[in-house]
């Protein structure tokens, strides 16, 4: 009589478990289908535009290399003239040496083989610069013109960090004036009441310089009588772009 009681039990608590499983079972399923994500259907009114704001402004920075070559049968004489020619050149420069109205820095350096029809090596050549960098154009040019072992070999304008960090919050005030503008002239063009902006990004760019005219022999010509070199630093234009979307309402 006991045996069949627990048989009895067994099956009832077999029939119980199979429910509880069929629950559980459906709990899942009801559960997984309430996790997936809803389909995604793209934004609606949504516009994408960009704007830019340009400033002109006058180049404050000059860079002028000097450089010199030498010639000779080994590399170590060639080195040697070399390391001659330029601590007499920063000899001088140094005397006038201001942060950020002249300074001072040694630019390339190279030494390199000449070789014969034959491949075999007949000499060496070599070369090395000097870079005179600042705002303080007339203390550059006469420095570079008191420099007798080198000469002028290319000389660039360019923005100082002072100048530029103040040229490029002007242009992107006026870049994102002009984005703001755009934006609700266009949303009113679609028929819209305004917008709201979504993403937006920012770059600065800066044009190139514009190079002197003058060329490197009129330069050291100048420079034998020890007088300022003929420069003029031209103009460079700073643009900030501003893009993004805006969600039209």
């Amino acid at each position: 009589m006991l045996f069949f009681y627990s048989l009895d039990l067994l099956v009832l608590n077999n029939k119980n478990f199979r429910r509880i499983a069929a629950c559980a079972v459906l709990m899942m399923s009801a559960s997984a289908t309430m996790a997936q994500p809803a389909p995604w259907s793209p934004p609606q009114n949504v516009l994408q535009l960009s704007a830019a704001g340009t400033v002109e402004v006058q180049q404050d920075l000059l860079s002028m290399t000097l450089s010199t070559t030498r010639d000779a049968a080994d590399a170590a004489t060639v080195q040697a003239q070399l390391k001659t020619a330029l601590d007499a050149a920063l000899t001088e420069a140094r005397k006038n040496a201001q942060t950020g109205q002249l300074d001072v820095r040694t630019g390339n350096f190279s030494l390199v083989p000449r070789y014969t029809r034959d491949g075999k090596i007949n000499g060496w050549q070599g070369s090395t610069e000097l870079v005179l960098e600042g705002k303080d154009f007339p203390r550059i040019t006469q420095t570079a013109g008191r420099i007798s072992t080198l000469t002028v070999g290319s000389i660039g304008f360019g923005l100082s960090r002072e100048q530029r960090a103040k040229v490029e919050a002007e242009a992107q005030t006026i870049a994102i004036d002009n984005f703001k503008q755009k934006a609700g002239e266009l949303a009113k063009g679609f028929g819209f009441a305004g917008y709201t902006l979504r993403e937006v990004s920012v770059n600065a760019n800066q044009g190139g310089p514009i190079r002197p005219r003058m060329m490197a022999m009129e330069a050291s010509s100048k420079m034998a009588s020890d007088a300022p070199v003929p420069i003029e630093a031209g103009k460079t234009s700073v643009v900030v772009n501003v893009s993004g979307s805006v969600q039209l309402k």
